[in-house]
């Protein structure tokens, strides 16, 4: 998420709004572990899968929010 965006404008954004940052951080960790559990990597039963799923989801509309509402 926000490969696409300079690096320079991801840091001024953690600088000003340690939420975003954190959230940011948040959503690259679920998408590691997503991406492990599908691989087979990270034994988790297929309820825990969907709800991390979820939650990595609701993390990108609200990172996504925030870069709108921040970025302009």
């Amino acid at each position: 998420m926000f490969e696409g965006q300079p690096q320079a404008e991801l840091d001024a954004l953690f600088k000003q709004n340690p939420e975003f940052r954190q959230l940011y951080h948040h959503h690259k960790e679920l998408d590691k572990k997503v991406l492990d559990a599908e691989l087979g990597v990270l034994p988790i039963d297929d309820t825990t899968l969907s709800r991390m799923k979820r939650e990595k989801l609701a993390a990108k509309d609200r990172l996504s929010l925030m870069y709108q509402a921040l970025a302009h």
